[in-house]
């Protein structure tokens, strides 16, 4: 008996079974450097940014990174299952690879062969053990791949379950908050007659999203690789928008909502900061200010211009500069390490909106009268209609 080959086999086996299990069973965050999900991510996920950030045509370099999430939980999958083979394989070796292989001598290449059909539940039959208690390692191999496959087929449910649930939430914010979302934009689209309660109810939902997304991206982080169906929506982005509009409304707006926006914000920075520390992330210190001084004032002027009551007391600056340093730079590790732009607070550059295009024809049918408001409406609404059909998304 080679125990050397031994040892080395059952660690392998345990290696591969352990981390199966922390990854699609344990509901909490997996803990330890040196397993098998953790290094997989480290060697592939760098390589494949280093490429895809080579490729010029911006939808297709967002296409090549949506690929990685799906990709690498199939790659993951199978790292587990050669991790058992080669371990199993390793266990008959060191047993003497006790087999009749009517091809060739019993060898390594046997005990791959065997431990490969063996944990695919193959059963082929062609080469048998000669020991009658290998054949209990046989069956123990087997029962292992079955055991495997149970756990992954009940895996990709829950998998895309979750990100279902937290791309539904981050398309409805697309008509409330633009798209990309900004701050600016959430609080001016809620600047209406009864917008503060329509705000505080919004800022409740995403309270509740953000801690789901704490809850099911901490117990499944390669989630955090899975990108959002158009280009210019992520999970990053839809996130810090939310900490944007809570910080500024905490900072410098007045209004009742504040207080429930003290506790999205809460639950909303929990989220970012734990979720940087999956991938072992500090803030980021030096970051690009995404508000400098004179984007402040262009922001004031906006909130103003839309009827709402901004705190101008000479602190507002500092009190909201203190609260985005309490996010910002987990926010902008995050963006440079996943490849996820962070939105601006104010938008940079104007375009096709669905909801501007139904505001307009809204608009169009409360300033038309009884006479000629129909024609003239029907007139100028043709063009608008063709733009709402051109969705603005790229895909």
């Amino acid at each position: 008996m080679r125990i050397p080959t031994l040892i080395i086999g059952i660690v392998c086996l345990f290696a591969a079974l352990f981390d199966a299990f922390q990854t699609i069973i344990l509901p909490r965050r997996a803990t330890g450097r040196f397993r098998l999900t953790r290094i997989f991510y480290i060697v592939t996920w760098r390589p494949w940014v280093f490429f895809t950030r080579r490729i010029h045509d911006p939808r297709k370099r967002e296409s090549a990174f949506s690929y990685y999430g799906p990709m690498s939980l199939i790659f993951l999958l199978a790292l587990w299952a050669c991790a058992m083979v080669f371990g199993f394989a390793l266990i008959y070796f060191a047993l003497g690879s006790p087999f009749t292989d009517p091809l060739d001598s019993a060898s390594f290449r046997s005990d791959l062969y065997v431990s490969g059909t063996t944990l695919f539940t193959l059963g082929l039959g062609d080469v048998t053990p000669h020991a009658g208690w290998v054949r209990g390692v046989v069956i123990l191999e087997s029962a292992t791949g079955l055991g495997l496959l149970a756990v992954v087929m009940g895996y990709f449910p829950v998998l895309y379950g979750a990100f279902s649930r937290r791309e539904v939430s981050i398309s409805l914010l697309d008509a409330r908050a633009g798209s990309p979302p900004t701050a600016a934009e959430l609080m001016r689209r809620h600047s209406y007659e009864g917008g503060d309660a329509a705000l505080a109810q919004l800022l409740l939902e995403w309270e509740r999203w953000s801690a789901e997304l704490l809850e099911s991206h901490i117990s499944y982080p390669l989630l955090c690789y899975f990108r959002s169906q158009h280009n210019n929506q992520s999970w990053i982005s839809a996130l810090t928008a939310v900490l944007d509009t809570s910080a500024l409304l905490i900072a410098g707006v007045q209004g009742h909502e504040a207080r429930q926006a003290q506790l999205t914000f809460a639950m909303a920075r929990h989220a970012m900061v734990d979720l940087a520390q999956i991938f072992s992330l500090g803030p980021i210190i030096n970051a690009p200010d995404r508000l400098p001084a004179d984007r402040y004032d262009h922001l004031y002027d906006l909130l103003c211009q839309s009827g709402i009551k901004v705190c101008r007391d000479g602190h507002s600056v500092e009190r909201l500069r203190d609260m985005r340093a309490l996010y910002e730079g987990y926010a902008a590790a995050l963006s440079d390490y996943l490849c996820m732009p962070l939105p601006p607070w104010i938008a940079e550059k104007p375009h096709k909106d669905n909801w501007l295009v139904v505001a307009k024809l809204r608009a169009q049918t409360e300033l038309a009268n009884p006479t000629s408001g129909n024609a003239a409406a029907g007139g100028s609404a043709g063009g608008t209609i063709a733009a709402l059909v051109d969705d603005h998304h790229d895909f």
